[in-house]
């Protein structure tokens, strides 16, 4: 398979519809146009055409596209051949396609081709998967924003920070008997402070844009009977987990995802922990630490008629675990819960609203709640770890300058920084990271 090849799908959903589309894109375009419509449409507008078949018989009558290289999504010559949305005659017209020397595209391959001839960065590509993913309206206008640029943006700027910087710093490496003299004299510490800030901030927005993306996954935990699939049916909103009063109802891990503000929830309702003889909730309970294990948030759920729940209050926290105490419409007077924990009724819904704000306030760390979607753009874990990556070179590279005034090494460090960003946009990708992001696409995207 080269890029030379030219490449044809069907880009509408499988399924009956109004409207199917096939997309071709290379070099045989013209071809293909000349042969089922028996001219090449007009660029940019939408022609009334009949589809031939090889036999000259109508295949099907609808809207052709012709978008001439470079002006184009692929940057190559692409048709699109707009008809009837049933999947009978979506592969007539793909089949005829096919039989004019085009191959079907692989997965995300329209969008490949748009990156390798770079009329789109990698990040731009992948915010096209993300839109068409989004879960909610909140991530659909993160991935636009990305779409549009602005995550590559940032990535620039940052790109020709550390590029200025680099040329001050080697231009000193060029003269070793004035080097250290020039570069403590100079103000290298204030600019890597700047870059540094910048980054922090680029992360703290990635990592909002993770979330939009990702969503959290928020595990509910406790000992039988604390009110954990009560707890499920409320955040949900539907009873979507068996309720009873009798310990070890739940043997299984049970999945429901939500909204919060525009952030995906995937929660996860977990069987009771606790001894037992009995084998099927031991699996459960197995499967249970297990999901607890992999959970951004664990929600430790505490019934507060229960001995022992006062002294959970005072107990040490893990940093991602939120304290709940449950069932305070039983009490005889309110409960004031601890910083950083919440007193609910998942019967009467008292507290849910407070529950769902900490969640955002944990998810979203010291950065803006994850909620606040307004200017954020999508981002994958990929981004994240890069730019972690970046962060360490520049504090390596200071701890270099500072402690030991080595430009040569504050000037590698500068330079496997800006490398790390490359890989985010795209620059310095390997070919099997490309063949893994863009095999998650859909075949006509």
């Amino acid at each position: 398979m080269h890029d030379s090849d030219t490449i044809c799908a069907i880009a509408t959903p499988p399924g009956v519809g109004g409207i199917g589309i096939v997309r071709v894109s290379g070099p045989a375009v013209k071809p293909v146009a000349e042969a089922m419509l028996g001219r090449l449409p007009r660029p940019r507008f939408a022609t009334f055409c009949n589809f031939a078949g090889a036999d000259g018989e109508t295949l099907d009558s609808g809207l052709a596209l012709f978008f001439p290289a470079p002006h184009s999504f692929t940057g190559e010559d692409v048709l699109e051949l707009q008809g009837h949305g049933g999947p009978v005659i979506l592969n007539l017209v793909l089949q005829r396609v096919l039989g004019l020397g085009a191959r079907m595209a692989r997965a995300g391959e329209f969008s490949e081709r748009a990156f390798l001839n770079d009329r789109i960065d990698l990040v731009q590509a992948e915010a096209v998967a993300d839109l068409i993913e989004s879960g909610t309206e909140a991530a659909a206008r993160a991935a636009q924003r990305s779409l549009e640029g602005e995550f590559s943006a940032a990535i620039q700027q940052l790109q020709a920070a550390l590029t200025g910087l680099r040329v001050f710093v080697e231009s000193a490496i060029d003269f070793p008997d004035e080097e250290i003299d020039f570069l403590a004299e100079s103000d290298v510490t204030e600019r890597l402070h700047k870059i540094e800030k910048q980054l922090f901030e680029l992360l703290a927005n990635a990592r909002q844009g993770r979330l939009l993306r990702d969503g959290i996954v928020v595990a509910i935990s406790g000992k039988p009977n604390a009110g954990k699939s009560s707890l499920l049916n409320a955040l949900a909103g539907a009873d979507v987990a068996i309720v009873t009063e009798v310990p070890g109802t739940t043997r299984d891990v049970l999945r429901e995802q939500v909204h919060i503000d525009g952030v995906p929830l995937h929660l996860v309702d977990t069987a009771g922990i606790r001894d037992t003889n009995d084998a099927i909730e031991a699996e459960g309970i197995r499967r249970a630490r297990a999901a607890l294990a992999s959970a951004d948030i664990v929600l430790n759920l505490l019934d507060v008629t229960e001995p022992g729940a006062e002294r959970a209050q005072r107990s040490e926290k893990a940093a991602h675990e939120l304290l709940v105490f449950n069932k305070i419409d039983l009490l005889d007077k309110p409960l004031e819960a601890p910083p950083g924990a919440v007193a609910i009724s998942a019967k009467t819904g008292e507290g849910l609203d407070r529950l769902r704000q900490l969640i955002l306030e944990k998810a979203g760390g010291a950065g803006k709640a994850p909620g606040s979607a307004e200017g954020a753009f999508t981002a994958r874990q990929r981004h994240i770890d890069a730019l972690k990556r970046v962060v360490l070179h520049l504090q390596t590279g200071r701890e270099q300058m500072e402690s030991h005034q080595a430009g040569e090494l504050l000037a590698e460090e500068l330079r496997l920084a800006q490398h790390a960003l490359g890989e985010i946009t795209g620059e310095v990708t390997p070919d099997d990271l490309l063949g893994e992001i863009f095999a998650s696409f859909c075949i006509g995207k």
